[in-house]
């Protein structure tokens, strides 16, 4: 039996995390410890039960010229599994604003379960689709097999451990109490260790390349992973009280930190959030489309453009705070300026379909695309407006950040990786088609209703809660007290529960999807509405 290294480490992970579970003296710490343990045991057992005799002579150098798909497909159904969860929290947190008696102490309240919410969708959901669709990517376009080895295993595996950490964590309490609620230090130093093999799988695999041009997409791909690197390394730096101890401090305080909080919190959406999405989109929508991309120049000019700005524009998020006036007015000059490189690749993916618009009414994967470039169009807009302080001073701190905030992820976000996961599921396990496009599109309508409806109410609640904060009578007092303005966000808050729940519906439809494709079923279908019925010959 062949031991491959990613059990090796799973192995001795579960070890150690034992012995942490062992000796510490923090109560947190020993819980979190002993989730390791078990989460890395249960990792093993697995590894070793799928561990095969190695191939030999010809066979083995047949499978070494082959693209190394099998991580891809666990990516496939670990972005839909993530994103099920993902979602389900998210509507479970919307019951809780709407009824508070549905906070359950201590470990299913609010404000555990937003942070989870939040992680789960970007970081588990989305994390996991620009993994595997990097990988897929970076091999078609450079034709070579991923780097490294077992090393792109180890980064999936990997991965997987962060997030149910990261999860479990949020659910114990463990966090370091931040704007962004990051796990504690023995987390991200983990992080940092995945995040690194990453790098190394995807820039190794360019540098080996057979191709001499690197297409467009593995420039937002490696601009992503470069970024979130630093970003998550800087922000992180801290000093854990004890090595067997949850409890670690900051080494930046005040407004230091508030912006540098910021500075990462907003590059994240730039850089995770917006670039390797753009990386997705740039090689998904070209070949759903059957079209090259519009403009290989202008795809280059929003690449540096957009990088080049968006590290910037985090003090936005600062406005009417200590932070120095000239910090702020430089975050909302650079958010303004971004609109342009934004709305540049926007119009690309659009423009892209150039011949072959007739797909929008017969291909509901391709749809799902185009409305996904659409949310990003409107909320790359929305964004630089809402950084210009007079509009900043009724939005903030508002439910219109929350329906800004979603437009981008549910619209953008999901809608392009559930046409990313469409397109590869027949490929990567051979199949003729999906199990069902009629799914599809029942998947497609109940996510775009359920994002129009999630946007427009929190839009609308947004500017109502900012006028009544703002709401004074001619003595100068508050007209409304807040919890009056909470109050009065009752119905809105249950749009959103609606809203929530018809993109969950949509994602289980996906899930379904998925696992018969992938089972090997295909359902007998008439052909969609619109559709064009294929030629008889004449008689």
């Amino acid at each position: 039996m062949n031991y491959t290294l990613e059990t090796i480490i799973v192995a001795l992970g579960a070890f150690l995390a034992l012995l942490g579970a062992g000796f510490a003296h923090d109560s947190q710490f020993q819980i979190h410890m002993w989730v390791a343990f078990v989460t890395l045991a249960l990792g093993t057992i697995l590894l070793l039960r799928q561990a095969k005799f190695a191939p030999a002579g010809g066979a083995a150098a047949a499978s070494k010229s082959e693209y190394m798909d099998s991580v891809v497909r666990y990516g496939v159904i670990a972005t839909t599994f993530w994103g099920i969860v993902g979602f389900l929290v998210g509507v479970v947190v919307a019951l809780q604003l709407a009824f508070p008696d549905l906070n359950i102490e201590p470990y299913l309240n609010f404000g555990r379960l937003r942070p989870l919410h939040t992680s789960a969708v970007i970081f588990a959901f989305g994390g996991n689709a620009l993994i595997a669709s990097s990988f897929y990517v970076v091999q078609r376009t450079n034709r070579v097999r991923l780097f490294g080895g077992s090393l792109p295993w180890f980064v999936f595996w990997g991965y997987q451990f962060f997030i149910v950490m990261a999860a479990t964590g949020y659910l114990l309490g463990i966090t370091q109490g931040r704007e962004y609620a990051e796990p504690e230090w023995y987390v991200d130093l983990w992080l940092t260790v995945v995040w690194v093999a990453y790098l190394l799988v995807f820039l190794g695999t360019i540098l080996t390349r057979k191709e001499s041009h690197i297409y467009v997409a593995n420039w937002f791909y490696l601009s992503f992973i470069v970024t979130i690197a630093m970003l998550h390394v800087v922000n992180n730096l801290a000093m854990p009280v004890s090595f067997l101890g949850v409890k670690s401090y900051s080494v930046f305080s005040g407004v230091q930190d508030a912006l540098t909080q910021w500075w990462y919190g907003h590059n994240a959406v730039g850089f995770f959030l917006t670039a390797g999405f753009l990386g997705m989109m740039y090689y998904f929508v070209p070949k759903q489309a059957g079209r090259p991309v519009y403009s290989y120049r202008l795809s280059i000019i929003h690449f540096w453009a957009l990088i080049f700005m968006y590290i910037w524009a985090g003090p936005h998020h600062l406005h009417y705070t200590a932070l120095p006036d000239w910090a702020q007015t430089l975050g909302m000059v650079f958010s303004i300026m971004l609109w342009m490189p934004s709305w540049g690749g926007m119009i690309n993916g659009l423009m892209t379909l150039s011949g072959a618009w007739d797909k929008i009414r017969t291909d509901p994967i391709i749809r799902m695309m185009v409305m996904a470039i659409a949310f990003y169009g409107m909320s790359t807009f929305e964004g630089p407006m809402m950084s210009i302080k007079a509009v900043n001073s009724l939005s903030h701190y508002t439910e219109w950040t929350i329906g800004h905030v979603h437009s981008g992820a549910l619209g953008w976000v999901g809608m392009i990786s559930f046409g990313m996961v469409y397109y590869l599921t027949p490929k990567l396990w051979n199949r003729q088609r999906l199990y069902s496009l009629r799914l599809v599109n029942w998947h497609f309508w109940l996510a775009t209703i359920g994002i129009v409806i999630y946007a427009a109410a929190l839009w609308v609640a947004g500017i109502q809660q900012g006028l009544m904060w703002r709401e004074y009578n001619e003595q100068g007092f508050l007209v409304y007290s807040f919890a009056e303005s909470v109050a009065a966000m009752f119905p809105y808050y249950m749009l959103r529960v609606l809203a929530g729940v018809l993109y969950l519906l949509g994602s289980l439809i996906m899930g379904f999807n998925v696992l018969m494709t992938i089972l090997g079923h295909e359902r007998k279908e008439a052909p969609l509405p619109g559709a064009i019925p294929a030629a008889v010959p004449a008689e």
